[in-house]
């Protein structure tokens, strides 16, 4: 018999759990959702010492009174950390892990960390004072109901579930979020499963993708003990869809599920040739930041463009040598115009403000430049990199004649944390005015993006702004280097003719 023992995120306790562990029982396992010390009916237990370890020991205690010679862990957002601990503890008891829409934390890691809300880590930050401080300064209170979704998509939870969240959470205690978790070596070679809830923002084709740009923190998820599964829910799996995602539990427990591979001897996607025969143009480099020189006299108009992400630090070459935006410079350059890439440090999801400082500092260095009309540029963002346009669109400089975005991401998940008004390029639109946009959209999009380009157009059509969308139909995200037909080659040179034209006119 197998023994699942299921650990919930912050702020909730076993009672998350009933209506999946109900269904295992059915099955015939053995369940035990746990309600940690500080949590649900055992709140009164917390203390201004409660830390990431006695949450640990809870976990631990579980595992020495289960009988069951499988036991397999199953941890929910800030959970996966007493997991992992306590797996470290008992490695020889544990059959499986599951990271239940949990990430991975590393060996020091605080749950902090991996908290997906800027806003709410700062506050946490802020209420994580001495050990011993006494009074509400120990712990964090609950979102307010209606804010639940800053912890994470609340999609597809009945509003009765929601309801009874606010009403059964308690206050977290501030040392479970920012004691380091310790990992032993032995985590690491017991078999795990992940299990991916889109509507979060996490899907196993972003992991792919990721994993094609060499992050070493994912190299590890291609060993054949590891699994993946997708639910097409929200961040709360237990409580808006219990009967499939019992059945992934069921699945993980006995060792199915997705394989990813590891990235073959061909070449990356990403580092494929660029799908226009574009000769070499003049380049310079300054900085983070590579011009291409047109053949002409006197200032020309200029086109930046701004990669996307995130792109791991040490993912070499990076973005700005890459043959989609070498391609792009050197095309742009051909025709007349300025040719500007730039490598901006969006190497996590914390990134994005210091991104978009990035950029706003390589535009500054273009529009000084003496062979750039600073009076004419466009700005043409890709893929991750579409958040960062919302402070162009949202109040637009007189100098900017076009924003530009290709397979972008124009509202951010949940999980990435982007809830403020900033980085919302669907939100920006609405103050946009009647400056151009190009959008490129690609037929085979990533679920989780094309919405977010639906939201935006829904948005630009509701204020009239002025947006124009060339549709490559059988185009992939990245479709300039994986896509060499003539309808992707006709879709560059559409958009590219576009940008160019309202840099003219």
């Amino acid at each position: 018999m197998t023994a699942f023992i299921l650990v919930s995120g912050a702020h909730t306790g076993d009672w998350v759990w009933e209506e999946v562990a109900g269904r295992l029982r059915e099955s015939g396992a053995e369940v035990h959702p746990v309600t940690l010390t500080g949590m649900g009916d055992r709140r009164h237990l917390a203390g201004p010492n409660t830390d990431l370890d006695t949450h640990i020991e809870d976990v631990v205690e579980l595992i020495d009174q289960v009988e069951a010679p499988e036991v397999v862990l199953v941890g929910h957002c800030y959970g996966i950390h007493p997991v992992l601990g306590a797996a470290g503890r008992r490695p020889e008891r544990i059959a499986r892990i599951v990271h239940l829409d949990a990430g991975l934390p590393q060996d020091g890691d605080p749950a902090l960390k991996l908290v997906p809300d800027q806003a709410v880590r700062d506050r946490l930050a802020q209420d994580a004072g001495p050990v011993g401080r006494t009074g509400d300064g120990w712990r964090v209170p609950p979102p307010p109901p209606g804010e639940w979704h800053r912890w994470g998509s609340v999609a597809g939870v009945p509003e009765a579930a929601l309801a009874r969240l606010s009403e059964r959470a308690a206050p977290q205690p501030v040392r479970t979020l920012t004691q380091p978790l310790r990992l032993p070596e032995a985590v690491a070679a017991l078999p795990t499963t992940g299990v991916l809830c889109t509507a979060n923002g996490s899907s196993i084709g972003m992991v792919e993708t990721v994993l094609r740009l060499g992050d070493p923190r994912f190299l590890a998820l291609v060993d054949p003990r590891v699994t993946f599964f997708e639910l097409d829910t929200g961040h709360w799996p237990m409580l808006s869809v219990p009967g499939e995602l019992t059945g992934v539990l069921l699945r993980a427990a006995a060792g199915e599920g997705y394989r990813l591979s590891a990235p073959g001897g061909e070449r990356p996607g990403h580092l494929r040739a660029f799908l226009l025969d574009v000769p070499e143009r003049p380049r310079e480099r300054v900085g983070r930041v590579d011009l291409y020189l047109p053949d002409a006299d006197g200032p020309r108009p200029a086109v930046v463009f701004v990669h996307g992400g995130p792109v791991p630090a040490g993912a070499r070459p990076t973005p700005r040598d890459w043959p989609a935006f070498t391609g792009y410079g050197r095309y742009v350059a051909q025709l007349g115009a300025v040719g500007v890439t730039v490598d901006h440090r969006l190497h996590d999801l914390t990134d994005y403000e210091r991104a978009a400082e990035d950029v706003a500092e390589a535009v500054a260095l273009v529009r000084a430049d003496p062979r750039v009309d600073g009076d004419r540029v466009a700005l043409w963002f890709f893929s991750g990199g579409g958040p960062l346009s919302a402070d162009w669109l949202a109040a637009p400089p007189p100098w900017l004649r076009c924003v530009a975005a290709t397979y972008p991401i124009l509202l951010p998940p949940p999980s990435w944390g982007l809830s403020g008004p900033r980085f919302r390029p669907a939100d920006a639109v609405r103050s946009a005015g009647r400056l151009p946009v190009v959008l490129t959209r690609v037929g085979l999009e990533v679920a989780e993006i094309a919405v977010t380009v639906e939201a935006f157009l829904t948005a630009a059509e509701e204020c009239g702004a002025d947006v124009e969308v060339i549709d490559v139909p059988d185009g992939h995200h990245g479709f300039e280097t994986l896509d060499h037909t003539e309808q992707a080659r006709d879709a560059v040179r559409h958009a590219v003719r576009s940008v160019l034209g309202h840099l003219r006119s």
